[in-house]
């Protein structure tokens, strides 16, 4: 075994353009009024590697163009499709109108685990919330149900973007169970 050199990743990775064109997965993610510039650009980054349909920024979400979500995303903000709504209630009823369950990543009364996410589900879009406050009322109440990541420790949470790209790429392993691909 060796460790690829730098050259070698750059000739397996995409372009900005093939991602912009490639076939992406069932799954996007909405941005319910994460306040954190590093926050989402750490999520841009994320659905980047997880090639995910789309993010919907939302609410008091910072959006790009911004120095430090490109700092953080490493210019992922370009290769992800995204789209900024005022109110996050409206990205989610358009993602139910295109046919998406959505799952609120969130802690509540009615959870189930995150890594019980079924084939059935997709296309899935996963609603991640304030670092503070959640997801919040109104917006989760039009969700289809929450999943959360268990905690077996002190602290009842994770970082917002740690705990989406947990989430994404479970989602993207269930997918690929039943959806075997070669990529």
């Amino acid at each position: 075994m060796k460790k690829l050199t730098y050259e070698e990743l750059l000739n397996e990775r995409k372009t900005v353009d093939q991602a912009l064109e490639s076939n992406r997965f069932p799954i996007s993610v909405i941005v319910d009024n994460v306040r954190s510039i590093y926050n989402v650009g750490s999520i841009f980054r994320t659905c980047d590697s997880a090639l995910v349909n789309q993010i919907a920024l939302c609410g008091l979400s910072p959006c790009p163009p911004r120095e430090e979500i490109s700092k953080t995303a490493l210019d992922a903000e370009k290769s992800v499709p995204w789209k900024y709504f005022k109110d996050t209630v409206e990205a989610v009823k358009e993602a139910k109108a295109n046919g998406h369950t959505v799952l609120a990543l969130e802690l509540t009364d009615e959870h189930r685990s995150y890594t019980s996410i079924q084939k059935t589900e997709f296309p899935l879009t996963i609603v991640v919330g304030n670092e503070l406050t959640g997801i919040s009322d109104d917006v989760l109440a039009q969700c289809d149900g929450a999943i959360e990541i268990p905690m077996f420790g002190v602290k009842h949470s994770l970082n917002v973007s740690v705990s989406t790209g947990i989430v994404l790429f479970e989602a993207l392993r269930t997918y690929f169970n039943y959806f075997p691909t070669d990529s």
